[in-house]
């Protein structure tokens, strides 16, 4: 004979489990439980319960005998589950880790679920490993082999910190109209075409492009950024020469900065970035005259983040560069209205970044001072 179970809840026991329902920190099994116990104090029929909830016959029945026999504590508490003994002893899973963090086999460019397995089979006494069981052992420490991210590590000596305060402290400065702060940069870009007309997209349907693409050779962008006030230049040119970036400087302190007395420049290490490349693209007076009013300042090798420039870069990327582009005379029109419109934006950058929280956030990396000195008094 089946005993049927009836929930008759009190009002105090239904607000309790409206604020289970409602607790996002509460466990997911509970919150069912709690669900199952409102619906059939409602009259829901259990099979209804089952459909709405997806929970099974089964548990309806034991949350109701639960809550019958020993009342709401016991019916909300979800039984302990019986789980399976692990493959991997804690010795055997600590060789698992070391495996997926040592050179892969020759010929493999990196270890794989299936390699792991049957590496532990040769390690171990176990005639099978799955691939499953290694995926959940690594994914417990935190590992995926097969993954790899491209970062350049810098050494932070001396050099190093003396650059990125000498930029810091450039940021840091209040805006003066006579000795303003640009930073410069460039950035290639391919350019492409279509082979087919792209068709627009349509209520229900996304735009298409065809995956076919013309290659139509490369340009390149040299950009500048204020970093205190709302300015920046985009310039396309054909190639990054010497030549080309001597005109760029010119052109800053003739055309753009006319009245400034000298333009502090923030720049990177390449090798046209240098005073010397000027006097190889003009005459010596004329190249003198404009590094009269130029002062450049580079940033650390390897730390092209501390360019400000950078940000404005990967804003026009995501804005306007992230599509085809066929030719350089479409690429100035297009570059020249994102300016127009970024620059009426009065958009600007807000760096953060000080010498003081250098000082704080890269405290272990600062070189080491190692010779006495004297506080000089004032």
């Amino acid at each position: 004979m089946t005993v049927r179970y009836i929930v008759k809840l009190t009002d105090q026991e239904r607000e309790t489990l409206e604020k289970v329902i409602s607790s996002p920190k509460m466990a997911a099994r509970k919150r069912t439980r709690a669900q199952v116990l409102l619906a059939v104090d409602r009259g829901v029929h259990d099979v209804e319960v089952k459909r709405t909830l997806g929970s099974g016959l089964s548990t309806t029945f034991r949350v109701k005998k639960a809550f019958v026999e020993g009342g709401l504590a016991l019916a909300l508490r979800a039984e302990q589950r019986a789980g399976g003994v692990r493959k991997l002893t804690g010795t055997e899973e600590a060789m698992l880790v070391a495996v997926a963090c040592s050179k892969p086999p020759e010929g493999r460019a990196h270890w794989t679920l299936a390699l792991l397995a049957d590496k532990m089979v040769e390690l171990t006494g176990h005639t099978s490993v799955s691939d499953e069981t290694v995926r959940r052992r690594l994914s417990e420490n935190q590992l995926k082999p097969w993954q790899k991210k491209m970062w350049c590590i810098p050494a932070i000596d001396a050099e190093y910190v003396a650059r990125m305060e000498d930029v810091l402290d450039l940021y840091a400065e209040p805006a003066d109209e006579a000795r303003p702060v640009v930073c410069f940069d460039e950035t290639p870009i391919q350019l492409i075409g279509d082979t087919r007309v792209p068709r627009p997209p349509k209520p229900g349907r996304a735009a298409r492009w065809d995956y076919e693409y013309q290659r139509n050779g490369t340009a390149n962008l040299f950009v500048f950024v204020d970093a205190h006030r709302s300015w920046r230049h985009v310039e396309v040119t054909e190639r990054r020469t010497a030549v080309d970036f001597a005109d760029r400087m010119r052109d800053l302190i003739d055309v753009h900065y006319p009245k400034a007395s000298c333009i502090r420049v923030v720049l990177d290490n390449l090798n046209t970035h240098a005073a010397k490349n000027l006097y190889e693209a003009f005459p010596p007076e004329e190249a003198r005259r404009i590094l009269r009013r130029l002062e450049f300042h580079y940033t650390p090798k390897h730390a092209s983040w501390l360019n400000m420039v950078e940000i404005e870069i990967s804003v026009l990327a995501k804005q306007c560069l992230a599509r085809r582009i066929p030719d350089r005379d479409t690429l100035r029109r297009e570059v020249l209205a994102w300016l127009r419109a970024r620059t009426a934006s009065g958009a600007r950058i807000s760096w953060l970044f000080t010498t003081a929280i250098a000082r704080i956030k890269l405290a272990k990396s600062y070189p080491v001072c190692t010779q006495p000195y004297a506080v000089r008094a004032a």
